[in-house]
């Protein structure tokens, strides 16, 4: 399955960081993040990679080019003005093949995902979202799950009912980016993951393994000691 990264925010919680380099290229242990994620795919049998870019970006494809040197092929779609994670999808659509998997340039999980893509095929719906089970709880949950593993309701600012993490990865079929206005920018979280909800067309594929982000200083520390 083709794998899609975003990696075209501006990282502002890191600054000074990134602004000399995109937030997906900060090294650690003399590697840049994006590195050990594209281990990672490779490690699970995920070889078509195609990174959606935007700041400094150019310096993403400096250093993988097309991949050959990780046993990868990586391919690139960048955008002149920041579109957002549904955006950036948009952008990338005559790149998109008819199912893909998403993951935040700035996550690292490290799940089974074959395993969640034969998940995929299973339960038929338009997208699938992997959620951490945080139990026991060591975050805020944004994510409500039923006995069905349906998500019903994503909420990144109210916990509500929420019993579930957005672990920061997705499968989709191309037909979602139907959902997705072109020219500006849109977000998955805010716009089109309630359409989907409503739809009854996104299903939860639950894990008890915790993911790691490089969203802030005291996160980026953290996983550097466990990278």
């Amino acid at each position: 399955m083709q794998v899609i990264i975003l990696s075209g925010g501006l990282g502002t919680r890191l600054r000074p960081y990134t602004y000399n380099v995109p937030k997906s290229m900060i090294l650690i242990k003399g590697k840049p993040f994006l590195e050990y994620q594209i281990d990672l795919l490779k490690k699970n049998g995920l070889k078509n990679i195609l990174i959606c870019g935007g700041f400094l970006s150019e310096q993403i494809r400096d250093y993988f080019n097309d991949g050959d040197k990780w046993g990868v092929n990586i391919s690139y779609s960048f955008e002149k003005n920041l579109l957002g994670t549904g955006g950036a999808l948009k952008n990338a659509k005559s790149y998109l093949e008819d199912n893909f998997l998403l993951l935040n340039g700035d996550t690292f999980l490290d799940i089974n995902y074959q395993d969640a893509i034969n998940n995929f095929w299973e339960v038929k719906k338009t997208a699938m979202m992997v959620v951490y089970k945080n139990s026991p709880k060591i975050m805020s949950n944004n994510v409500e799950i039923n006995k069905k593993k349906e998500v019903i309701n994503y909420n990144k600012r109210k916990e509500c009912e929420a019993n579930c993490v957005d672990a920061g990865v997705q499968i989709f079929r191309k037909k979602m980016i139907d959902l997705i206005s072109s020219d500006r920018k849109v977000s998955l979280e805010e716009e089109i993951f309630p359409v989907l909800i409503q739809k009854e067309e996104l299903s939860a594929y639950p894990t008890a393994q915790t993911f790691y982000d490089i969203g802030t200083f005291e996160r980026l520390e953290k996983i550097k000691r466990i990278l």
